[in-house]
């Protein structure tokens, strides 16, 4: 049995990896405009990443969260990854009926093409989830900057020698494949068997307590939703193009800062499952703290450079909107800190909670959409997300204080 390796570890190793990973994946979207005839390939790669959006949430059902903090290791790895594999194709057989009914048939094949690369690595998120439950995320960083790394060379790889966009997505999942079998299984294994176990009463329970969670994650990813549909509506799509634009490396940011906690779920589960509510409340201070100072080093660096930043990614047109920088900054902080507060009911099992606060999100971002986008434009949406992630962040921490109150450990 490896060593665990320290928090501090946990959070470098996890977060370089997923952060290369993410990476790469943005610059497939540069890539395949640059190395590409016209745009259509861009069109129906883009269209496809939309369609995952849709397929990941109910293909993962939020059970990484729930894997990582079962501290008395109630299910197997078996159990999780047979519930995986299930949740997969149902989400597949789903997502291509919704994209054969909505999506033009010739990019049907591209779209089924990249599920499947999600497919895998929705997978290998089973073994990783294994993996940190042992705080071995070295192995979890290591994975994702392999694959980060072959998918984006192999893709562009594909593209140079004027392969067909469907040709580049299947080169580019096929060299995942190896780093599956020989790298992240083979470290999986020395923690649980890995043989998928589909058991009917252990999938009617996943089942349950998994379809909260992925709800409030499908209604806090709606909360956006609501503002930039108005945006478009009230300035045109060219408004919500900008905003986007911006918003594209921030959300980059956003996803990096939440690399921060994710490493740590089980350690909070620990601290709560034996009552030790210090513990818990000080490494939650930390977490947040480090989020905090995160995000304010961002402003200010953005706040100097932000202009030859967005320049140097879009150009002139783009550039002229540095405004949108810092509030898009301070809205992301509100989003991750919602959902580090979500992912933390999830772990005590507080289902029903986390719902609430998601949902919170969402009608406060609707109610407060009518107000900031007609009188701020692009800036109205940020606007419309701090308030409404903020004051969602406030309920689900009470929530949290008042789950802590109600233990038997010491709170202070």
């Amino acid at each position: 049995m490896s060593r665990e390796l320290s928090d501090k570890q946990n959070i470098l190793y996890n977060a370089a990896g997923s952060l290369i990973y993410l990476g790469c994946q943005w610059l497939l979207t540069v890539l395949v405009v640059r190395l590409s005839d016209g745009l259509e390939y861009a069109g129906n790669l883009a269209l496809a990443m939309s369609i995952a959006n849709i397929f990941v949430p109910f293909a993962q059902y939020r059970m990484r969260t729930i894997q990582v903090s079962d501290v008395s290791h109630s299910f197997s790895a078996g159990d999780y990854l047979g519930f995986r594999f299930l949740t997969v194709i149902a989400a597949l057989i789903g997502s291509m009926i919704y994209s054969y009914f909505t999506c033009a048939s010739s990019a049907l094949i591209s779209i089924f093409i990249y599920l499947l690369y999600k497919a895998l690595e929705l997978v290998i998120d089973v073994f990783h989830g294994l993996d940190q439950q042992n705080y071995r995320m070295d192995y979890v960083g290591i994975s994702f900057a392999l694959r980060g790394i072959l998918s984006v060379t192999a893709f562009s790889v594909a593209l140079i020698m004027n392969l067909s966009l469907e040709m580049a997505l299947v080169i580019m999942t096929l060299v995942c494949i190896p780093v599956c079998l020989f790298f992240d299984i083979p470290k999986a294994q020395q923690f649980d068997t890995l043989r998928p176990i589909i058991n009917k009463s252990t999938v009617f329970y996943f089942l349950k307590i998994g379809i909260l969670p992925a709800a409030s994650l499908f209604a806090c990813s709606a909360a956006m939703t609501f503002p930039r549909q108005m945006l478009s509506s009230f300035f045109g799509t060219a408004s919500l193009g900008i905003y986007a634009s911006v918003a594209s490396p921030i959300a980059i940011v956003q996803t990096g800062a939440s690399y921060i906690y994710t490493p740590l779920i089980g350690r909070f589960a620990e601290h709560f499952s034996r009552g030790d509510n210090k513990s818990f409340i000080s490494l939650f201070i930390k977490v947040s703290l480090t989020m905090l100072a995160l995000v304010a080093a961002l402003s200010l660096l953005f706040s100097f450079f932000g202009h030859y930043f967005l320049y140097l990614l879009y150009g002139g047109e783009v550039a002229e909107h540095t405004e949108l920088l810092v509030p898009m900054l301070i809205c992301s902080l509100f989003t991750v800190l919602l959902w580090f507060a979500n992912d933390l009911l999830v772990a005590m099992r507080k289902v029903i909670e986390s719902f609430i606060g998601n949902a919170a999100a969402a009608l406060l971002a609707l109610a407060f959409s009518f107000y900031f986008v007609p009188n701020f434009s692009m800036n109205g949406v940020s606007f419309t997300g701090i308030l409404g992630y903020g004051l969602a962040f406030v309920f689900s921490l009470c929530f949290i204080i008042y789950t802590l109150k109600s233990t038997k450990g010491d709170f202070r």
